[in-house]
């Protein structure tokens, strides 16, 4: 999985793929007279954490090739984050109405691609640390980027059920709002055949 990097990341990268290219090993001595060793660390952490370098042997590395980093920047990759979430959460409006609808509705394009998630509002700041981790940009009620980004919908408790491995408001509420709107009429009756009418009364 790649993530976007900070500038300094982004400087260590375009040093080594200028010299290495991605065929080139080199080693973390690259750095030993440009940064401290503290920093040289979390460097060479990063860039493998984001995928944008990759292990070559014990004590040498690859470069990616930009092209497929920059690629991948664009990757849906929140549902498989929130598999790792250790906190109550659940996908919600037109989020839950993309999973319970097995995605016959999708809101999202590379170009824009938000995800709704309710959270408990005393764990607000462990979820913008927990994005901000993954290098996913997030907003407390509205917001909006490039590609993809989470708005967090602070509530003082949470009604989800799970579904194939996350957890999404109840489908009642789901196909509820989904009723509400002729946009969504599709994944309306979609759900409706798949789980059955009754469940929006």
């Amino acid at each position: 999985m790649y993530y976007e990097i900070p500038q300094y990341g982004l400087r260590a990268y375009a040093l080594f793929f200028s010299k290495f290219g991605s065929v080139a090993p080199f080693s973390q001595s690259e750095l030993d007279f440009a940064v401290s060793q503290p920093m040289k660390k979390k460097i060479f952490s990063l860039l493998l954490r984001a995928g944008w370098i990759k292990k070559y042997t014990k004590n040498s590395y690859l470069c990616q090739k930009p092209n497929e980093i920059f690629l991948h920047l664009l990757d849906f990759k929140v549902p498989s984050i929130m598999r790792e979430a250790k906190k109550p959460y659940c996908f919600c409006g037109l989020s839950a109405v993309e999973i319970w609808s097995d995605y016959a509705y999708i809101q999202r394009g590379r170009e824009r691609s938000p995800y709704f998630i309710k959270v408990l509002r005393k764990d607000l700041g462990f979820w913008k640390e927990f994005f901000n981790l993954h290098g996913m940009p997030n907003y407390e009620g509205r917001g909006t980027s490039i590609g993809e980004f989470v708005i967090l919908i602070p509530v003082k408790r949470i009604n989800g059920v799970e579904k194939e491995g996350l957890w999404v408001e109840p489908l009642k509420e789901t196909m509820k709002q989904a009723g509400k709107n002729e946009m969504f009429s599709y994944a309306y009756d979609y759900m409706g055949k798949k789980y059955g009418k009754i469940q929006a009364a």
